[in-house]
């Protein structure tokens, strides 16, 4: 929940968020560097008047904090965004079709300018999906499992998911990424159809799937995932 309490760094003014945890010993802070989002988990039973004496004492830290998170990036005409790992020019020309394509560096779509973030997002995240479903059932096959479901969110915990139901779910965002990186998630998210776990036996079946070594994805990911998270927020 927000509470009254507000902190600002830079250009950037976010509240404070309270959340209660029946598991939490002691009172933990945190400024999500690709958001800006201020959250504080308290463990239960904390009074709210603590827990905001506690946070406002906090506040050179927090603003130092908030201070260092990038601005967002809004998709608009003339920007430049990732696609498939490359940089592509958003090129409106209002005589063109509404339903972006891509080109040789480009992304061509035309309509009003009013709603043009809109369009571009919703077409990344249906490129997004139609791509990860495919190599989905690729790595599936591979593996010798089935997946119920694929879809696609727009998370900032995790990049993929999967459930013991089958059903496998993945930021939209991979679109972004270098194909490797995608595919290295991709196939780390079908193994856990063998293993639900991270044990040795799982990091061998996606390094067997994905057909190298995975780390240096999931260190790309690490370096360059929160500037991936920016594009298309204003803030």
């Amino acid at each position: 929940m927000n509470s009254e309490l507000s902190f600002t760094g830079g250009s950037r003014t976010a509240p404070l968020e309270i959340k209660v945890s029946p598991r939490a010993k002691v009172m933990r802070l945190r400024v999500d560097s690709r958001t800006g989002r201020i959250s504080l988990t308290v463990p239960k039973r904390t009074s709210q008047r603590r827990a905001l004496q506690w946070a406002s004492e906090q506040r050179g830290w927090i603003e130092a904090a908030l201070a260092e998170v990038p601005e967002g990036k809004p998709i608009t005409p003339g920007a430049v965004i990732p696609l498939l790992g490359e940089p592509h020019l958003i090129d409106w020309r209002p005589d063109q079709p509404r339903t972006p394509r891509a080109e040789a560096g480009r992304i061509v779509v035309g309509g009003p300018a009013e709603g043009l973030e809109a369009r571009i997002l919703r077409w990344l995240k249906r490129e997004g999906l139609s791509l990860l479903s495919s190599e989905t059932c690729e790595f599936a096959a591979k593996a010798g499992v089935s997946v119920t479901r694929v879809g696609v969110g727009d998370t900032l915990s995790r990049w993929g998911s999967c459930s013991s139901s089958g059903a496998i779910r993945y930021s939209w965002r991979l679109i972004l990424a270098p194909s490797w990186v995608r595919r290295a998630t991709v196939a780390h998210e079908v193994a856990h159809r063998v293993h639900m776990d991270h044990s040795r036996a799982f990091h061998a079946l996606v390094k067997e799937l994905y057909g190298a070594d995975p780390s240096a994805a999931r260190e790309w990911l690490r370096r360059e995932g929160a500037g991936l998270h920016r594009i298309g927020r204003s803030r």
